[in-house]
């Protein structure tokens, strides 16, 4: 097994970032996580936060960036991966109103033109994905299977959140192996085993985690990337047991 790296998805830790973003990073380094995957950088300037980043030894494993923002103002988002070393872009989410198949397929317009300036940069665009794109279209497809058949596979990459597949019916390890090579970025997340269906600590719910983890060679997957939307816990105790079960399963984390 490759020693992919392990980063936190900030916006798990949103609330204690908006207090210290700085003191945030330096505990997500100390419970020994590679990186970080970017949900805003804190109001702070990213060269400021690369700093941080070089001082704590952590990477930049991408950035969400919000679909506004990214028709808006992409080169200043490809220049500010390149000052935070971070080689991924995420597409993170879609409002209610955007869920349509018209506005589908003018997202996968989009994705390609955007996808497209981003690999000139050497930057790569990634989608990632909630339940609500397994809805089927008109054509028999889930809007998801039409995001990244249609988009140009060298443009648009996958970021796959196990959580929302397998809320969804879905075996994480199928699609993660149906798009082999274009998928570096995947959000490890685990789901209880009751009829909530809440975010749980990897290791604690009913998700394969494992399964995932061993097809991460094989898929190219280059971060795993660890996100808890909501815990029962504080969120530092959820990423820290969560990171605690990693190294159980990743022996070259310890």
């Amino acid at each position: 097994m490759s020693n992919i790296p392990v980063a936190v998805q900030m916006f798990t830790l949103r609330e204690e970032a908006d207090k210290d973003f700085e003191g945030t990073l330096r505990k997500v380094a100390e419970i020994g996580y590679n990186g970080v995957e970017f949900a805003g950088y804190g109001g702070l300037p990213v060269e400021k936060v690369r700093a941080l980043l070089d001082e704590l030894g952590l990477k930049a494993a991408s950035s969400h960036v919000g679909l506004d923002e990214l028709k808006n103002n992409l080169p200043k988002v490809i220049e500010d991966q390149k000052i935070l070393g971070s080689k991924y872009i995420v597409c993170p989410y879609l409002t209610e109103e955007q869920r349509s198949e018209e506005f589908y397929q003018s997202l996968i317009s989009f994705l390609n033109e955007a996808g497209e300036a981003c690999r000139k940069e050497g930057i790569t665009l990634c989608y990632h994905n909630h339940d609500f794109e397994l809805e089927p279209l008109s054509d028999g497809r889930s809007a998801l299977e039409a995001i990244f058949d249609d988009v140009n596979a060298d443009y648009v990459h996958t970021e796959f959140d196990v959580y929302w597949l397998t809320k969804a019916g879905q075996n994480p390890v199928e699609w993660i192996k149906r798009y082999d090579g274009r998928t570096p970025l995947v959000h490890l997340k685990d789901m209880t085993t009751d009829d909530e269906k809440f975010f749980a600590e990897l290791g604690t719910g009913g998700v394969d985690i494992e399964a995932i983890l061993n097809i991460g060679e094989e898929a190219n997957v280059e971060w795993w990337v660890v996100e808890q939307d909501v815990s029962r816990k504080t969120p530092l105790e959820s990423i820290e047991i969560s990171f605690n079960y990693l190294k159980e399963k990743l022996p070259y984390l310890k």
